[in-house]
């Protein structure tokens, strides 16, 4: 019973990374315009394309906790701490409402949600 409990809990951290494999890659793509938009090219709606970036990197930010057991599995793809750190002061610089350093953490942080998408995909393959 043990057992199959455990399978089932792999399989819905399975299932909850297939879906985060697609995600990611939209959330990488918008962070990459938030990056432009932060660096001089506001837009009207910046502030609400940023809010939105944010929700969704919460969101990923949970999958990742709730997962982190499969992830690593086998051999580390994911380092948390290195993850955590840079997600950090992200939102520090969020908070203080700052552009350029909004602009600076998100290009320091694209690469690690770029690499999670990867070590996402390659789990569920």
């Amino acid at each position: 019973m043990t057992e199959n409990i455990m399978e089932d809990n792999k399989k819905e951290k399975i299932e909850a990374l297939q879906v985060l494999t697609e995600f990611n890659e939209r959330l990488v793509k918008n962070m990459k315009i938030i990056v432009k938009e932060l660096s001089g090219e506001r837009l009207d709606d910046t502030d609400n394309f940023l809010s939105a970036i944010v929700n969704a990197i919460n969101w990923e930010i949970e999958v990742v906790n709730g997962t982190m057991d499969v992830l690593n599995e086998g051999h580390a793809r994911v380092d948390k701490e290195k993850f955590n750190q840079a997600v950090i002061a992200l939102g520090s610089a969020i908070t203080l409402k700052d552009d350029s350093k909004m602009a600076e953490e998100f290009k320091k942080v694209i690469p690690l949600f770029e690499e999670l998408g990867k070590a996402a995909e390659e789990v569920t393959e």
